[in-house]
């Protein structure tokens, strides 16, 4: 059997191994993705392209993310996230090795392209393993640290390249960081169970702690706090609801459709942190390799801080609702965009006010990820998370082409006035989406 079994079972916390894991390979993963961008600068100089066709360059990756993320929900859905995770880890893996190998555009473009569309079932895999391994109340918090490490590897990778590119060239960049993925993904299926309850390393009172939300032990339980901003559910318009059980419901949902709609508009933002600023740096403000590598991970840094803080607290300060930070997030990165406009010469001020844009971006960040789980039934979840992933996602395929299109015919401010636009027209979608409760909190309650 898998599970411990008795009247008390032994509370083990294997939950939180599969976090850490989820957040080793995902840094990995999004390392994968993020590399270009460094690597952008000194590809140009062999593979000559305009400001547009770079940008088109970059987008293929989110296309390919994004039209993978349904069929890849379908699969998680169908076969279980430890295969489907498994086998498109390794194949992300290699295909991100092979862009070392390109002698041509049509060569690059189709790896990169096909890094998208292996690294995209494993978008949905993350967030529906979280759904499945961790309780209501610590969702927020895990989902958090998940983001996180999708911020933490882009902040590892400017300072990996540079001295990738110092020591050997651009190419090798590639040939290094298709090695751990390879590893990791075998780890994966082997340690990692679909459900709590069929992983030998998982307790009984771990798996009935998951299911129910609260610890058995002795006979005596512990209960969420209780939630006291009951003022708070007023604005964000917080209601019961019935959770979504089939696909029509879900393609149907504006809720779900809405809160995608501003996933579009942040990922946009993240996907230009990741892609053009490096580009930003060396041709605008003309820093050495050294200098541009240290500004381009501040804004990562901060957002692996805001997505815990972010995450610990839409769980325990504003009892498991994810619309107030994601507003904040949205009307905050809008102010940040727009000061980039008068981004200091500086590279250590530059530095900081990236990093603080990076900060509030992810306080809410993670609130678009969790608020489907608030939607839709467990056994939907892959679907939830495949719309909101690939609304998301066409806004990284978009954004990169964009801002090559807006250089081309403007400058960078036009670019950063246009980020601050929309995470404006974001702020007004989720103003406009319903807050999924259990029961809305009165006065008196």
């Amino acid at each position: 059997m898998s599970q411990t079994t008795g009247a008390v079972a032994k509370m083990t916390k294997f939950r939180w191994v599969v976090l850490g894991l989820i957040f080793l390979i995902y840094t990995v993963a999004t390392a994968d993705r993020a590399n270009l961008g460094i690597a952008l600068p000194y590809i140009r100089k062999e593979f000559v392209m305009t400001n547009t066709e770079a940008g088109g360059f970059i987008s293929l990756f989110f296309l390919g993310y994004a039209l993978a993320m349904l069929p890849g929900g379908y699969l998680c859905e169908k076969l279980g996230v430890r295969r489907v995770f498994s086998i498109f880890m390794v194949l992300l893996s290699v295909f991100t090795g092979l862009i070392g190998f390109a002698g041509s555009i049509f060569q690059l473009k189709a790896c990169r392209l096909a890094v998208g569309l292996t690294e995209g079932p494993m978008a949905v895999g993350m967030p529906t393993t979280i759904n499945n391994w961790f309780p209501a109340k610590e969702k927020g918090l895990a989902t958090g640290i998940f983001i996180a490490s999708s911020k933490f590897g882009p902040l590892v990778v400017p300072l990996i390249c540079a001295l990738i590119i110092q020591q050997w060239g651009w190419r090798e960049i590639f040939f290094i960081f298709a090695v751990p993925g390879i590893i990791l993904g075998l780890v994966w299926y082997f340690v990692v169970a679909n459900q709590p309850s069929k992983s030998p390393f998982c307790s009984l009172a771990e798996a009935q702690y998951i299911a129910n939300d609260v610890v058995v032990n002795n006979q005596k339980t512990v209960e969420v706090k209780q939630y006291k901003l009951w003022w708070l559910d007023k604005i964000i318009r917080a209601k019961k609801i019935d959770r979504l059980d089939t696909n029509a419901k879900l393609f149907l949902s504006w809720n779900m459709v809405g809160s995608a709609l501003g996933y579009f508009f942040m990922v946009a933002i993240t996907t230009t942190m990741m892609t053009w600023i490096p580009t930003y740096l060396v041709t605008v403000k003309k820093f050495a390799i050294m200098k541009m590598a240290f500004a381009s991970s501040a804004p990562f840094a901060g957002t692996v801080l805001g997505n815990m803080i972010g995450g610990w607290l839409s769980d325990n300060v504003f009892g498991k609702r994810r619309k107030p930070l994601m507003l904040v997030t949205a009307l905050a990165t809008s102010i940040a965009m727009y000061s980039l406009k008068y981004s200091p010469e500086d590279p250590y001020l530059l530095g900081g006010l990236l990093f603080v844009s990076g900060l509030i971006l992810s306080l809410g960040f993670s609130g678009f990820t969790v608020y489907p789980m608030g939607l839709a039934t467990k056994e939907k979840f892959p679907i939830a998370t495949s719309i909101t992933n690939t609304l998301g996602q066409l806004g990284g395929f978009c954004a990169p082409l964009a801002i090559g299109m807006i250089l081309d015919k403007y400058n960078w401010d036009m670019v950063f006035t246009a980020l601050a636009g929309g995470c404006i027209i974001c702020f007004l979608i989720v103003l406009t989406l319903v807050e999924p409760v259990d029961e809305p909190v009165v006065r008196g309650k």
